[in-house]
């Protein structure tokens, strides 16, 4: 009788037997099994089982099921699997706020034991967020042409690891003195990834102002600050031989209005019919400096000569605010003159006495705009002289200053 061996059963796999006479059943004698195993898995054992005289078959042979290498975890990031690291199984690959996939998210094991696509990695591509803050607006407080402007520092967020490596600013920082205008201020801040993150925002300075002002005809204007932004000072003054009318200096005021009234130079008009020398000499207070020349006689050859060197400095007699005054002749038949006015006999005697100016012999008195009585000369005086004495007057000083200024100057 021919020895049997029991049926083979491959799990995941099967059997492709011969037998030596072809019988029907796969099992007896000198049968030859070759195992086979289903796709996904593969044959651990024999690859061809013979059945023995023993009713035992040659070997073992087991179909297990194919495995993948173990997927590694992505930096900052990781995966699920459905069915671990076998023969079909899917992974799905997730990566951590911030961050995004690069690569394949969904990967499956193949029957060559190699996952399909390939490794996935995370990485930080998101830029970080900066808040900037809004337009910042300041006026410029008075007298000033610019304004200090603060802000608090923006923080950047990094949406990954949370870590910035740089936060540079283009612009004035915080708490700088910035002029009229508008002003962009621009934060940029980087991550590890060096990706960037920008904000912007404007600093705006406005300085009030009020309408620029105009110098009087026959006059001059000085003004403070920028001329006409809110808290300026213009100072107005008149030439020579002009008096100021209205308000010698205004204010550029917080409603962008002028402070006083507008200014004009009038010619200067001297009253000759007052009653006494002082009243006279007031009119000439703080606006001109006066020249006094006393003559005995028109005649008189000092006098003659000190007119005909006065005549052609004229120019710088008004540029020195000075008014020439003349007292010719000795009582009763004495006369004043200021220009073409002539003072009467008694206003020209009044004077003489005031002053203490001797009536027998020539003389000239020079007097400061505050009616003090500066220097006198026996003799005539050169232009050149006189000025030399005036220029030297402290007010002078100031008034030499702004006439140069405004280029005021004689030929």
């Amino acid at each position: 009788e021919t020895p049997w061996c029991s049926p083979i059963k491959v799990k995941h796999g099967y059997a492709n037997c011969r037998t030596p006479q072809g019988e029907y059943y796969k099992n007896v004698l000198g049968t030859r099994c070759d195992i086979r195993c289903q796709k996904g898995y593969e044959l651990h054992g024999s690859q061809q089982l013979i059945c023995q005289s023993s009713k035992r078959w040659s070997g073992k042979a087991l179909c297990k099921q194919k495995r993948c290498p173990t997927l590694s975890m992505p930096t900052n990031g990781g995966f699920k699997c459905l069915d671990g690291a076998y023969f079909g199984s899917r992974c799905e690959y997730y990566c951590s706020p911030g961050y995004q996939l690069k690569g394949d998210r969904i990967v499956t094991c193949m029957d060559n034991k190699v996952w399909s696509g390939r490794p996935a990695s995370c990485v930080d591509t998101e830029p970080p967020r900066i808040q900037c803050p809004s337009v910042k607006e300041k006026t410029a407080e008075p007298n000033k042409l610019t304004a200090r402007v603060f802000w608090d520092t923006p923080e950047g967020r990094d949406t990954a690891d949370g870590i910035l490596t740089d936060v540079i600013l283009k612009g004035l920082p915080p708490g700088s003195h910035f002029p009229e205008g508008d002003h962009k201020i621009q934060y940029t801040v980087y991550d590890r990834a060096e990706n960037k993150g920008t904000c912007k925002f404007l600093v705006k300075v406005r300085v009030r102002r009020c309408v620029k002002l105009n110098a009087p005809d026959n006059g001059y204007i000085k003004c403070s600050g920028d001329g006409n932004n809110y808290g300026a000072t213009c100072e107005f003054s008149c030439i020579g031989g002009y008096e100021l009318q209205g308000s010698p200096a205004r204010v550029c005021q917080y409603n962008l209005g002028w402070s006083g009234v507008e200014p004009t130079c009038a010619p200067m008009n001297i009253n000759v019919n007052v009653r006494t020398a002082a009243a006279l000499l007031d009119q000439f207070y703080e606006k001109r400096r006066l020249l006094i020349i006393s003559t005995p006689t028109a005649a008189n050859f000092f006098y003659r000569m000190q007119l005909g060197m006065l005549q052609p400095a004229q120019c710088g007699l008004d540029l020195r605010h000075v008014t020439v005054v003349e007292l010719v002749g000795v009582f009763p038949a004495q006369i004043g003159r200021i220009g073409v006015k002539l003072l009467p006999p008694s206003l020209a005697l009044q004077l003489r006495l005031l002053l203490r100016i001797p009536h027998y012999n020539f003389n000239i008195v020079v007097m400061d705009k505050h009616g003090m009585d500066k220097e006198r000369y026996p003799f005539p005086a050169t232009p050149a002289e006189l000025f030399a004495l005036i220029d030297n007057f402290p007010l002078r000083k100031e008034e030499m200053k702004l006439q140069a200024e405004i280029g005021q100057s004689c030929p």
